[in-house]
């Protein structure tokens, strides 16, 4: 019989899928069994939400090769959009499957189209001024958002950039989005096991994008912009394709996130500067254009605060060197070389050149 050879995207692709499925599948049991503690439950939810942003900027940074500071930005107006729906039909459809089946539609759909018309005049920049304008759109959503409010009532709804008072709700009327209070009252629609499959969406998207012909041309971009311009290649148009993908994905987790905290945590502040950089970290130490390494690094560095609280104040401290170690592991040119010689298939290739010897 003739061996099926599986090519190495292939190979690579099936290990990432039983790496995350295995996972969780060890969380479940462990949920079961009761080995886990409340407090490291409540860290599942989020850790999904961060694997699917990682994932997603990775795209644009790793695969487009194109430094974007404003995915918090997307993952607000997904977070808000999404939100917005279920709040409102939250007495018109009361199955909660469907309902926030449809909220996550919307908020992919909402963070794309403004991925897409951010993107038409962001991605005709380069390098530090492409991160310093999609950094300045994130805090612009943010902030719009944040003096945002908007009422329903028997007339309909009702805006205002000033305050509540300013909508002249009727008595039956109700507060859907509060200013910087965000939006109080949505649903808990959200759990570890749709953050497991949103998790497994996100995957079969960018991995099967990156793997096909669209995909190598976004990679061809990014290794050589005036090459791939040269044999026909649409610049614009593939950029933007991984743009406005990046951006929806992005919206996913932000609906993810809505659903699943308090109205506290719902605040557009929240969606700032620093979530960016926090998810952009994820994307370097896992290794920029390593989608599997990002899903490892996404897990680990929101995990590790929290396991380390016993120790204090040396908490931080532990945390700053794990990341100093982890940056040093995976891009230093000496560590690679060690990575590369002693690895599995590095000794076998020693050992059968031993053997031609």
């Amino acid at each position: 019989m003739k061996k099926i050879k599986m090519s190495k995207h292939l190979k690579d692709n099936l290990t990432t899928f039983s790496i995350v499925t295995v996972a969780f599948i060890i969380v479940e049991i462990l949920k079961a069994t009761g080995h886990i503690s409340s407090l490291m439950k409540g860290l599942l939810v989020p850790v999904c939400i961060y694997i699917i942003c990682a994932i997603a900027l990775n795209l644009c940074v790793g695969i487009l090769g194109e430094l974007s500071l404003g995915h918090a930005g997307f993952m607000c107006i997904g977070a808000f959009s999404g939100a917005f729906f279920s709040k409102c039909t939250q007495d018109v459809i009361t199955f909660a499957p469907l309902r926030f089946t449809l909220a996550i539609i919307i908020g992919a759909l909402f963070a794309a189209l403004f991925g897409f018309l951010i993107g038409i005049p962001v991605l005709r920049l380069k390098g530090d001024y492409l991160a310093i304008v999609t950094l300045a759109f994130g805090e612009i959503i943010k902030n719009v958002i944040n003096v945002l409010y908007v009422g329903k009532d028997t007339d309909g709804f009702r805006l205002s950039l000033k305050d509540t008072v300013s909508l002249h709700l009727s008595g039956e009327g109700k507060i859907i989005i509060n200013g910087a209070q965000g939006i109080t009252g949505t649903p808990n629609d959200s759990s570890f096991e749709v953050g497991f499959v949103l998790i497994l969406i996100t995957l079969i998207i960018v991995l099967n994008l990156i793997n096909s012909r669209d995909g190598r041309a976004i990679m061809s971009i990014r290794d050589n912009t005036i090459a791939a311009e040269s044999i026909g290649i649409n610049i614009t148009g593939y950029k933007l394709m991984a743009f406005t993908i990046s951006a929806g994905l992005a919206g996913i987790a932000g609906v993810l996130y809505a659903h699943n905290l308090n109205s506290l945590m719902a605040q557009p502040k929240n969606f700032g500067y620093n979530m960016s950089i926090t998810i952009l970290l994820f994307v370097v130490l896992g290794g920029i254009g390593n989608i599997r390494g990002s899903v490892i690094a996404a897990v680990v560095l929101t995990l590790l605060p929290e396991l380390l609280r016993g120790l204090a104040d040396y908490r931080m401290l532990i945390y700053a060197i794990v990341l100093i170690v982890l940056m040093i592991f995976n891009w230093s040119p000496k560590i690679l070389e060690l990575r590369k010689k002693y690895s599995i298939k590095g000794l076998i290739g020693a050992k059968k050149a031993g053997e031609v010897k």
